[in-house]
């Protein structure tokens, strides 16, 4: 079974600053697509950044501008920088990789961590 391992979460102030990171153990070569959502208690769980295997990124509207999201190759690791805090970016945040098998029947997955809580106090 392969992992995907968040952390980096914890307990700010609004306006400070975190790096979530996630690595996983599906084959990099395998990996198309690497992203961070969030769920709040009470909310639907939304997308917050994705990474494709060609460098797009995508954020939410709401994240433009202060959320950047990266990766370490090498690692098969990736992070997501949150900077200028708010409450409303409490949550636990999710990894979720996407991978294709680049060969007959070319299977596809999709992994989930267990998420990493973050809280933001005004």
């Amino acid at each position: 079974q392969e992992e995907v391992v968040e952390s980096g979460g914890g307990s700010v102030q609004a306006g400070e600053s975190l790096t979530l990171s996630c690595t996983t153990s599906v084959t990099a070569l395998w990996i198309y697509e690497m992203a961070w959502y969030r769920q709040a208690p009470g909310t639907q769980r939304e997308m917050v950044a994705n990474l494709s295997r060609t460098d797009t990124t995508n954020y939410l509207d709401a994240v433009k501008g202060r959320f950047t999201i990266s990766r370490n190759n090498a690692a098969n690791t990736v992070y997501l920088q949150m900077n200028d805090l708010t409450p409303e970016d409490t949550g636990t945040y999710y990894c979720n990789v996407q991978s294709l098998i680049p060969r007959p029947p070319f299977q596809t997955a999709s992994y989930w961590g267990q998420g990493t809580r973050v809280t933001v106090s005004s």
